[in-house]
């Protein structure tokens, strides 16, 4: 325990201390003699997630989420054994991680189910600490992959670079990104990785004597200048990132300017736009290089501002300026707007929800074909009005507030509507008219024959699509004998004969 707190960079007051201990203790006993892939104690994962978030968002309850976010799924202990021991937040944070879970890609091209998968980040967005968790849980496992089974490996990390990686970019969390993506890309694209990383290499044995020179010259100019700076270090460009790059100057590095950067951290943001002018007084400026994503920041908050120039040499270099708080929440994202907030930090995560909202929006407007009218009314109201249901693959169907076990089977498939004879809830038998709620685990028990569907489906069903399904199999069914006899044709059956005298 005293490791895990003096792993993370910030001093808890003694309530809050008390509050990680207690998580800490109950989630290691919770996980006894389970064990990971790796062989090690399982406990070391909920730890490790812990240990990730806490490097960027350093926040007691959202930490004791995380030690305890597989604690109800994976032990004996329940949802409701935890919100009776930390409180209605605690366990609503795991709930909602635990919902997450049940996220399955199957395919990244499926445009519909990545849909979904938005929707289903809105919804629960309205609280971004759960994401915030699920993304330092899958950070950790990415960092372990190894340990699963090639299939298994390859599977979790597309997911993790089609889904989690572009979150975290979208939550401005540049770390976060970078690493998903690098740790996704070596095992989704193995021979493209060795590539990339080979290039960079070459590249780095070129260029480094380069950007060396380059940050003792800019410390001797700023010295004679007295421009005011913080730091002068050299970036790295990260695998991935540069092999969409080299994608795009058909494999030619030598067009990529900024495989290595140098990075200025200014005091103040009047002092970025001083450097800017001294950089350019000293070394000539690439023509259209220049970017101010101060006065315009990127939709997820980066701001600095972006020049490329000539060194001395005759070599292509960027420069990157930004003030320290800028540099912070470009590695922070929106856990540094959140928890370092000049007006105090906010009792709960409702300060981060417009935010998220707002990104995922414009995540949404991204996609080609989205009308305004659309972003408009993307509110979080209206989510209120859905559940998401998930089939034990862990594919997702989005269904409105109310809707049963039929209203599920038939919104899967129309064939497993009518073949339905049973059904289970979270492992449970249920009724197929039962109710669900969201997050619930359903699996339809298949009958090889087609069933006689009941009226009472009808009534049960909430969703058009159900009720029209069934209402056109009754139809069919409910026909009287004689029009069943004149479809087949059989005109010399006297049928009406026979009943008059009957």
């Amino acid at each position: 325990m005293d490791d895990f707190l003096k792993s993370i960079p910030h001093k808890f007051s003694a309530e809050e201390t008390k509050l990680l201990k207690r998580a800490f203790e109950l989630s290691r006993q919770a996980h006894t003699g389970q064990k990971r892939k790796s062989g090690e104690n399982y406990f070391t994962h909920p730890m490790g997630a812990a240990i990730i978030l806490g490097q960027i968002f350093p926040d007691a309850t959202t930490l004791a989420a995380t030690l305890l976010h597989d604690v109800s799924e994976d032990t004996k202990i329940t949802l409701e054994d935890i919100k009776k021991d930390f409180g209605a937040e605690i366990s609503r944070l795991v709930d909602g991680v635990t919902k997450l879970g049940h996220v399955r890609l199957k395919k990244g091209s499926d445009g519909a189910y990545l849909e979904n998968l938005r929707k289903l980040f809105i919804a629960t967005g309205e609280d971004v600490r759960v994401i915030m968790i699920k993304l330092a849980d899958r950070l950790h496992n990415m960092r372990t992959i190894e340990f699963l089974p090639e299939d298994k490996g390859k599977k979790v990390a597309t997911e993790t670079l089609e889904i989690y990686a572009p979150i975290a970019g979208r939550l401005g969390i540049g770390s976060w990104k970078d690493e998903l993506e690098d740790l996704s890309f070596k095992i989704v694209l193995p021979k493209d990785y060795e590539q990339t990383k080979t290039l960079l290499d070459q590249e780095l044995l070129r260029r480094d004597e380069n950007i060396k020179a380059m940050v003792k010259n800019l410390r001797h100019i700023f010295h004679t200048e007295g421009a005011k700076y913080l730091d002068i270090k050299g970036r790295v460009k990260r695998l991935y990132s540069l092999y969409n790059k080299l994608k795009k100057y058909d494999g030619d590095i030598s067009k990529i300017y900024d495989i290595i950067a140098v990075r200025i951290i200014a005091k103040s943001t009047a002092d970025c736009y001083s450097i800017l002018g001294v950089i350019h007084s000293h070394f000539q400026p690439v023509p259209g290089r220049i970017k101010d994503f101060i006065a315009t920041p990127k939709p997820n908050g980066y701001q600095s501002l972006h020049t490329t120039v000539f060194d001395q040499s005759g070599n292509v270099i960027e420069i990157q300026i930004r003030t320290d708080l800028m540099h912070e929440e470009a590695e922070r994202g929106i856990a540094a707007h959140w928890f370092y907030a000049e007006a105090g930090k906010p009792e709960n995560g409702e300060a981060l929800r417009a935010p998220w909202l707002q990104e995922l929006q414009a995540w949404q407007a991204d996609e080609p074909g989205d009308a305004k009218e659309h972003l408009e009314n993307l509110k979080i109201d209206f989510f209120r009005d859905r559940i998401f249901i998930f089939t034990p693959q862990g594919d997702i169907k989005d269904l409105p507030v109310g809707a049963s076990v039929i209203d599920f089977a038939f919104a899967v498939h129309s064939d497993l509507g009518y073949h339905m004879m049973g059904a289970k809830i979270n492992g449970r038998i249920a009724k197929l008219t039962a109710e669900l709620k969201k997050g619930d685990v359903v699996e339809i028990i298949k009958s090889k024959k087609e069933v006689k569907l009941s009226r009472d489906w009808l009534e049960a069903a909430k969703t058009g699509n159900a009720r029209n399904k069934i209402r056109h199999y009754l139809n069919e069914h409910d026909k009287s004998i004689i029009q069943r006899v004149k479809e087949l044709k059989l005109k010399d059956f006297t049928l009406p004969r026979f009943f008059r005298k009957k």
